[in-house]
């Protein structure tokens, strides 16, 4: 990708940054932005706009002049709601002090790996994954290390963890665990969270947990043998498994689940006695997250809890229109997403990349989609759909998605005959 600066400035440039790929998602989405005859599934967020009451702390704050330097781990008084956050929907203590507020969760997985990898340090992820995690394990000098899931033709995503530990060198320093995935919708049973848990304390490894999606669980969520400790509810988080002071970094962000994708805040849970090392790391990459923001991440975390029960009921109505009508297409091999608010599945007979075939999509049905290919090789010959939508709008985009789905069957069954 050196292509894209140019050449008399080449060798003055980092090389790591030189060979970053385009990320294919934006790639599609910026063809058709301004669009509005196109149904957006591209892009991970709802299309609900951001409570009013999380809108009035803000405007109420900025009425109030709060607009200076703040803390760098962020207010005192967000630190102890987002406490009382994971109090309330996880049961687990988690001092304030271990939290650190950050420009949205994308910041918050960069200071995870700042803090932990040096050149050359392997990170072991499950595989296809969200592609800007990759790419800023490499940014900071790390290595990848991909362990492919297993996509069955049942419609079964499943990770083989002995094949995960057995990718372990002397090199790694951290498994990345994305749970409930993007963009398959996998989710890592509680036994199989233990079972890394052990193993990274035997190796003395990281984990590194994007638990992002934790929400967006559906009403399948309690078949599979223990997906968490109560047996109801969010998805289970390391945090309640895990120690204070253990290898433990937890990123999370306040876009999705009160849809604030625009706002740019999240935040990192870090070990006990790491508060003043990522104190430094807010410091130096972002100076903290405006003041007035943090007071709507405030109210968002204390009076939005409705609102998220909201947005997961809608997606499990969307989630399922769309995983009914996919399924009956003969060249379709739909994996029934366990979380996130994601549909990955497999087009049989493509003719071509998933890239070309999303482009396809947009021109043709006017529905904008992911290519499999933004999420890693693993990703080829699969789509990703966004279905944080109004059920309504999942039904508009499944009446186009179906009959171009199934002339590319047509188009292929032609070609082999």
């Amino acid at each position: 990708m050196s292509d894209v600066i140019p050449a008399g400035l080449r060798r003055y440039c980092s090389s790591r940054v030189q060979e970053m790929p385009d990320n294919q998602i934006v790639a599609v989405a910026d063809l058709a932005r301004h669009d509005a005859s196109v149904v957006r599934l591209w892009i991970g967020e709802g299309d609900l706009p951001t409570p009013d009451y999380i809108k009035q702390a803000a405007v109420d704050a900025l009425g109030q002049d709060d607009t200076r330097y703040s803390y760098s781990q962020g207010l005192p008084e967000l630190r102890q709601a987002l406490s009382g956050y994971h109090r309330r929907h996880w049961q687990v203590d988690v001092s304030s002090e271990r939290f650190c507020v950050s420009i949205g969760g994308m910041n918050a997985v960069t200071m995870a790996m700042q803090a932990i990898l040096d050149e050359g340090s392997e990170v072991i992820m499950p595989t296809p994954a969200w592609p800007n995690a990759r790419q800023m394990i490499e940014i900071v000098g790390g290595v990848n290390v991909s362990v492919p899931f297993g996509f069955y033709p049942d419609g079964r995503i499943e990770l083989d963890l002995d094949k995960l530990f057995a990718k372990v060198t002397d090199r790694t320093r951290a498994v990345f665990i994305n749970s409930p995935s993007n963009p398959t919708g996998w989710r890592m049973p509680l036994r199989d969270m233990e079972r890394l848990r052990d193993f990274c304390r035997e190796k003395d490894l990281w984990i590194v947990a994007d638990e992002v999606y934790n929400h967006f669980v559906y009403d399948d969520r309690g078949q599979d043998g223990g997906q968490q400790p109560s047996g109801h509810g969010p998805a289970a988080s390391f945090l309640q498994i895990c120690e204070p002071d253990e290898k433990l970094l937890v990123t999370n962000t306040f876009s999705k689940n009160w849809c604030m994708t625009g706002w740019r805040a999240g935040w990192i849970v870090f070990p006990q006695g790491m508060d003043q090392l990522f104190a430094r790391l807010c410091q130096y990459n972002t100076t903290g997250v405006a003041s007035f923001i943090q007071r709507a991440c405030i109210a968002a975390l204390e009076d939005g809890d409705a609102f998220i029960a909201e947005q997961v009921e809608r997606c499990q109505a969307s989630r399922d229109i769309l995983v009914e009508g996919l399924a009956a297409l003969d060249n379709v091999t739909v994996f029934s997403p366990q979380g996130t608010f994601y549909l990955f599945f497999k087009v049989h007979g493509l003719g071509g990349s998933s890239l070309d075939t999303a482009k396809r999509i947009l021109r043709e049905a006017k529905v904008g989609v992911a290519p499999g290919s933004a999420f890693g090789p693993e990703g080829e010959d699969y789509l990703r759909i966004c279905f944080a939508i109004d059920p309504a709008l999942a039904r508009e985009a499944l009446d186009r998605l179906v009959p171009f789905l199934a002339a590319l069957a047509g188009a292929s069954q032609d070609v082999t005959a």
